[in-house]
């Protein structure tokens, strides 16, 4: 499956199957969320909360995928992420774009 966020393969031809997405909510445990908060006090980055948003955009990436191959598509183009707080220590990321079939 090829992914790009341009609206064009380079080199080739497509028909429009349809839009495709996946998402999910994550969240970090409530020690991890204490820990996070006191290291707003001395500042830092937050790798926990790092690591929560990776594994979310590879999760919600592989749902999209997974709807696209439902399609029989050949690409994905336009692809955008989302994300929005739920809830303290939680959110949801959305991974979404054109699913295409490619023609001669």
């Amino acid at each position: 499956m090829i992914l790009t966020t341009t609206e064009n393969v380079s080199g080739k031809n497509y028909e429009i199957l349809g839009m495709v997405k996946g998402s999910t909510v994550q969240t970090v445990n409530a020690i991890r969320d204490i820990g996070a908060g006191l290291k707003t006090l001395v500042g830092g980055e937050l790798t926990k909360y790092n690591e929560m948003m990776n594994n979310a955009r590879a999760l919600a990436s592989k749902r999209m995928i997974q709807e696209a191959e439902e399609l029989d598509a050949d690409a994905i183009v336009s692809i955008r992420y989302s994300s929005a707080s739920i809830m303290q220590g939680a959110a949801e990321v959305m991974a979404y774009g054109t699913a295409v079939k490619f023609i001669d």
